[in-house]
């Protein structure tokens, strides 16, 4: 007997073990994939014999494949199914990973890191939607183990470098991650079978991508109207630009300070472990303090000071610089927080998340392909360290602004009222 068309599209419930586990093995490659290639980036600059500018590439993608996944991610899980589209990315993913230590060329290498980032991208928009579908009592824990083992990726993937010595180290430090994949695949392979069509309820959220929703008056008036929302934005995008930057160039700083790359390492995972703390606290904090204004700028000096010792005395006390980089990165939970924070309905939640982040990835960006221009051009960190510490006072003006009190909902509410 077949079941009908409607009894097909009914999702089933997601037992509780396999929920967990399902998050657990998706979160923890994250990162990883990512982060695991900038202790290595001058070994796999001098196997492909290429440029600092196509190094700026590969360190570039996240940002850029994160913001065009933010786009196109809700209309692909309407079509696909969220649990089906989640385990395609893991499938890309996984081939990237698998392939891209053992070829030949460098652009074949960029390409199969793109396959890594969209499928990493994917899951990075779409966890948190398949938890909210899925998670039922347990969507807090669930919310709390993916903000927590994402970080936790970012602080152990510069760590592979540590494990392999010899020519081909770089090759198997990169490798090492597909072993996660694989995990990966199979444990949502189960995912699927269970949770057959998974797909997004037809809610005000899901109309991010769009921008507006049908017969809402706030959701036709665009955010660019919003100062409030315009600010977060570019905040949330200067924020991911440091943070890309230094996943990507923080090792290779050290290494040209005269920093051992051993060092250079553990500091980029430093960086990430102070990842897994702000996720974390930085929520509850938010939640409780009324002055929102202090943490982006007090997190910002802390950036601006790190910056300042990797110019100064990056070989002095190394990882000091990295734990005051690491706090600067809550900028990131701050600026997640902010989204609920400065608004006050669902809809305008949603609307001001899908502007945010999509932008504010493109944004991101820029910053590592800038400096992997600027390296290939100088073959120095000065320039390039008195930029950020700007940009990272900047920040610190930006999101002064964009966590003023106030809604954006009574700014749109106020953009949309004749004069």
């Amino acid at each position: 007997m077949t079941d009908s068309p409607t009894q097909r599209r009914i999702p089933r419930v997601i037992p509780a073990l396999l929920a967990f586990v399902a998050v657990f093995v998706a979160a923890i490659n994250l990162r990883a994939g990512i982060a695991s290639v900038g202790p290595v980036l001058s070994d796999v600059l001098a196997a492909f014999d290429a440029s600092g500018s196509l190094a700026g590439l590969v360190t570039a993608m996240p940002g850029l494949f994160f913001g065009i996944m933010g786009l196109c991610a809700v209309p692909l899980a309407r079509r696909l199914g969220l649990s089906l589209t989640l385990t395609l990315g893991m499938v890309l993913t996984l081939i990237g990973l698998a392939v891209r230590p053992w070829v030949d060329g460098i652009w074949v290498f960029i390409a199969l890191t793109a396959l890594v980032v969209a499928g990493i991208a994917l899951a990075n928009v779409l966890l948190p939607a398949w938890i909210k579908n899925h998670g039922g009592r347990h969507i807090v824990a669930l919310m709390t183990i993916y903000g927590s083992i994402l970080g936790l990726s970012g602080a152990l993937g510069p760590l592979s470098s540590l494990l392999f010595e010899g020519a081909d180290a770089w090759r198997w430090s990169l490798f090492v991650w597909a072993g996660f994949a694989v995990v990966q695949v199979l444990v949502w392979g189960f995912v699927v079978a269970r949770a057959r069509f998974d797909f997004p309820s037809a809610t005000e959220a899901d109309e991010v991508p769009g921008g507006a929703v049908a017969g809402t008056k706030r959701a036709e008036v665009s955010l660019w109207r919003s100062p409030t929302a315009v600010f977060l934005m570019i905040f949330f995008g200067l924020q991911s630009m440091n943070a890309y930057i230094q996943m990507g160039w923080l090792p290779q700083i050290y290494l040209d300070k005269g920093v051992s790359a051993e060092v250079g390492s553990i500091a980029l995972a430093l960086v990430g472990a102070l990842n897994v703390i702000g996720g974390l606290v930085m929520p509850v904090i938010i939640d409780r303090v009324r002055n929102l204004a202090v943490f982006p700028v007090l997190f910002s000096v802390l950036a601006v000071a790190g910056y300042l010792g990797l110019y100064f005395a990056a070989d002095t006390v190394p990882l000091l610089w990295a734990f005051l980089l690491g706090l600067g990165g809550f900028c990131f939970p701050t600026a997640i927080a902010l989204i609920p924070a400065r608004s006050r309905t669902p809809l305008v939640t949603a609307r001001l998340s899908g502007f945010v982040q999509p932008i504010g990835y493109f944004i991101a960006a820029l910053g590592p392909f800038l400096v992997g221009v600027v390296y290939q051009a100088t073959g120095e960190w000065s320039a390039i360290l008195l930029t950020l510490m700007a940009a990272a006072g900047l920040m610190a003006v930006i999101g002064f602004r964009a966590s003023r009190p106030g809604y954006i909902d009574d700014e749109l509410d106020a953009a949309e009222s004749p004069a």
